[in-house]
């Protein structure tokens, strides 16, 4: 949902403005839970990206000749690389994030689960079928292919440095094109190693590449004449991407965070919906793009459900290890926090749990607040921290108008006993995804499409959408005989004009 060694405050995926000063030629990654150096990468300038760029536009060629079923089995290979060492890169994950190490683990079964997927239905997605010609074109023999674009710039988030980027990466390699990947600069590791398990495999063909930097690396990428540009980050950096990329006309899916409802009916198993509720909202330290940030409730369950959630709330601890979550990945998302609370609270909100004493030292506690105006920024835009506003509703009908009252539309949630009520509500929610009956239940399955709407974005990645999203598409009529009615001419006859008429008049004016 969804980003140099200056940083400042950005959500997830976006990268912090560029710096004033002369950029060093390194900088280092630092462990969130302690400050400790995990390693330093290099700063790559325009010449270094171009260069990545242009042996991507060679390899692409190779792997383009390869075919689907080739594509595929390279990829299985890789996919069963990062598999066998999926213990490490998680651990590797945990370092630079600070998340718990099984949040961790659970990230890197996902991402493996969508390369599984991309690799084995390229091809039956993306060749080339057969369309109906019409009655007017029945002489045609009509066909509709997809192409692969050519080199796919990746930028990637820190939030989930390895599920979402590779949303990107495994569809655009299984479309047939080459990537070069910029990570965050919080998270160059995690980026690192998917490319060494690559290269490890193909030394000479580099169809997947990593170029490392801040904020002036990616603006290097987005105007190194690659042929699309995967965007996560906040909404206001994925439109100065897409002014870059209108210089050159280079096309490019964003997914821009979201500030996703949850909207609890009277009928809901209330328990459950707490619970998932709380793993929604807290889970990852709320760094989560299409993570629960409000919560819409029935008058009638309201008080009983603010009751569960907090109970399931207050017992979680923040901290380095053996923690209910991490710290704040980037510590001055700290400060955004702080200012949505204290805008809850000065419009008159109440914290049920936490409060700003909760935040401090780069970890913030678990924070609910119930009665906030619906004019707060703790409700109008992305917090990306632990914490959840809870609000009362007369019924189902007016949850889901206040879910669409933001500018955002990624995803949301749905709890009620009756599934045709439910899927009448998911239907009218302006969100790209919504699940019904738990919260990002859309994650793991590999066929369902993900992206927003608005400020969360526009494209989409996963499933068959996410194939042809790295895709050209390409139309094939051959002609199998003479038409009866020969209109292409600059000779046409009158009786064929005749008939025409007739025709138009009879087939589509009854």
């Amino acid at each position: 949902m969804p980003q140099q060694a200056e940083t400042t405050e950005t959500t997830a995926g976006e990268q912090p403005a560029t710096r004033t000063e002369p950029a060093p030629e390194t900088f280092a990654s630092l462990d969130p839970r302690n400050g400790n150096v995990l390693a330093e990468y290099p700063i790559q300038g325009e010449r270094e990206v171009r260069d990545a760029v242009d042996a991507a536009r060679a390899a692409a060629q190779w792997w383009n000749a390869l075919g689907f079923d080739g594509r595929k089995q390279w990829l299985l290979d890789w996919k069963k690389s990062m598999a066998r060492d999926g213990e490490q890169l998680a651990a590797l994950v945990a370092a630079e994030t600070g998340k718990p190490y099984d949040d961790a683990l659970l990230e890197v079964m996902l991402a493996i689960e969508h390369l599984d997927w991309a690799a084995k239905n390229a091809g039956k997605v993306l060749k080339r079928r057969k369309v109906p010609s019409g009655l007017v074109s029945a002489n045609q023999a009509s066909s509709v292919g997809y192409e692969p674009m050519g080199v796919v710039g990746v930028i990637g988030p820190w939030n989930y440095p390895v599920y979402t980027p590779m949303g990107s990466i495994s569809y655009a390699l299984a479309a047939g094109n080459a990537v070069v990947f910029k990570p965050s600069e919080l998270t160059p590791g995690v980026a690192v190693w998917l490319a060494d398990k690559w290269k490890a495999l193909v030394p000479n063909q580099p169809v997947l590449q990593v170029v490392t930097g801040d904020g002036s690396t990616g603006a290097a990428l987005v105007s190194a004449g690659v042929d699309k540009i995967a965007f996560t980050g906040s909404a206001a950096t994925g439109k100065r991407v897409m002014a870059a990329c209108a210089e050159t006309l280079t096309p490019l899916v964003v997914e821009a965070g979201g500030k996703d409802a949850m909207l609890v009916d009277a009928d809901a198993n209330l328990d459950e919906a707490a619970g998932f509720a709380v793993f929604g909202a807290m889970g990852n330290a709320g760094q989560t793009c299409a993570g629960v940030e409000r919560i819409y409730v029935v008058d009638s369950v309201y008080d009983e459900f603010v009751r569960l959630v907090a109970e399931k709330s207050k017992v979680l601890r923040p901290g380095p290890r053996d923690a209910a979550y991490g710290p704040m990945t980037m510590a001055s998302q700290s400060d955004v926090v702080r200012g949505h609370v204290q805008d809850a609270l000065d419009k008159g909100g109440s914290a049920v749990v936490g409060g700003l004493e909760s935040i401090k030292d780069g970890y913030v506690g678990p924070i609910v607040l119930t009665g906030v105006p619906e004019d707060s920024t703790a409700i109008r835009e992305e917090t990306f921290g632990p914490t959840v506003v809870i609000n009362r509703v007369a019924s189902l009908d007016e949850a889901v108008t206040k879910a669409n009252g933001t500018t955002f539309g990624l995803g949301a949630s749905i709890f009620t006993r009756d599934a045709t009520k439910a899927m009448q509500a998911a239907e009218k929610l302006r969100a790209g995804v919504v699940t019904i009956g738990s919260v990002l239940g859309f994650a793991g399955v590999a066929a369902l499409p993900f992206g927003g709407v608005g400020d969360s974005g526009f494209g989409r990645i996963h499933g068959a959408d996410g194939l042809r999203e790295f895709s050209r598409v390409k139309s094939i009529a051959r002609q199998r005989f003479a038409a009866p009615l020969n209109l292409l001419t600059m000779q046409r006859k009158s009786r064929d004009m005749k008939i025409s008429a007739w025709m138009l008049k009879n087939r589509h004016g009854r």
